[in-house]
């Protein structure tokens, strides 16, 4: 799978998590990589594997419950799975960063705007103090936040959720690192903030060429910030495709079943969104064949005894023995 422009590579990457009932699978043999100024979209529901797979690239893994147990991981050729901790932590926040999902978690409550975002970048960026600290202005300022003199003085809980999520998105690029990870960056927000955030993130790409791994579960933000899509479902890659290919022509009958579920404007009648039927099986019970076939309606009995491989479908890849607009596979 190795592409010589791609900044991350990540090559049939399998994590399991250990419990009383032994060790469960959450990620099973996804790869992808992403070049420099891009952006992978990673979607799919609740529980597919997507922020787990963003914590193994970082090397955050709860331990010991987690663990990587194959594949690879390589940041610009360097294998990150298996790397001793003192050196991750060294490539964290210089090479790669993480936007995490809920900021007020995220940031230490005891500690100051401006003191959290000058230790980073003192850390990673060897910078003295007081150049820490024009570094956390600027980037305050470069990210939208009125008053950054000022708020590098406050504390999380003085800030609104979009302006946490703001100081996230600063934190993570005071450092200009290569790859930045976005977890549900714009979770519980309101759409106009959810805009600027999103264009934030985009206008920082352009500006320092950094690479963009997007997770989350909402398809509209993927339309409009992504080049290139992984649809997930527990915890294996259904389908990967261009951003274009994925929303005018989707293979998967799961990815199909999602786009068809998003609202859209039509008449002035009420109409019954449609939906995927069924639920996600667990992972600790997944069935022989297709996870996806129990809510499928083009299922037969050859989906459920078989595991469809990723094939490839015009710019597509996709594991479905009946694909959309696609004569049955046997």
């Amino acid at each position: 799978m190795s592409n010589n422009d791609a900044l991350l590579e990540v090559e049939n990457l399998c994590v399991e998590f250990g419990d009383r009932r032994g060790a469960v699978r959450a990620v099973d043999r996804i790869s992808f990589e992403v070049e420099p100024g891009r952006t992978l979209g990673i979607v799919g529901e609740s529980g597919c594997g997507k922020s787990t797979t963003s914590l193994a690239i970082m090397g955050l893994l709860p331990r010991p419950a987690g663990r990587i147990t194959a594949g690879a991981i390589r940041l610009s050729g360097t294998e990150l799975a298996g790397l001793p901790e003192n050196r991750m932590r060294r490539i964290r926040g210089a090479e790669m960063s993480m936007i995490f999902q809920e900021p007020m978690t995220a940031l230490n409550p005891v500690y100051t705007i401006g003191a959290q975002m000058s230790a980073v970048v003192r850390r990673h960026a060897g910078l003295s103090r007081r150049a820490a600290r024009r570094r956390a202005l600027e980037m305050l300022e470069r990210v939208g936040i009125p008053l950054a003199q000022r708020r590098l003085a406050e504390y999380p809980h003085e800030l609104s959720g979009g302006m946490r999520q703001r100081v996230m998105i600063a934190m993570a690029l005071s450092c200009r690192p290569r790859l930045l990870i976005a977890d549900e960056p714009t979770t519980a927000l309101d759409v106009t903030t959810q805009a600027q955030v999103l264009e934030q993130i985009k206008a920082l790409q352009r500006d320092f060429d950094t690479a963009v791994v997007l997770i989350t579960h909402d398809l509209g933000v993927v339309a409009e910030t992504c080049d290139e899509v992984v649809v997930m479902y527990c915890g294996r890659m259904v389908e990967r495709a261009p951003v274009e290919a994925l929303f005018s022509a989707p293979r998967h009958r799961y990815t199909e079943g999602l786009i068809q579920a998003i609202p859209k404007i039509r008449t002035r009648r009420l109409t019954r969104l449609p939906v995927v039927p069924g639920s996600v099986p667990d992972l600790s019970e997944l069935p022989p064949g297709c996870c996806f076939a129990a809510r499928c309606a083009h299922a037969d009995t050859h989906c459920l005894r078989r595991q469809p491989a990723l094939e490839r479908m015009g710019p597509s890849r996709v594991a479905c023995f009946h694909p959309a607009d696609a004569e049955p596979v046997r």
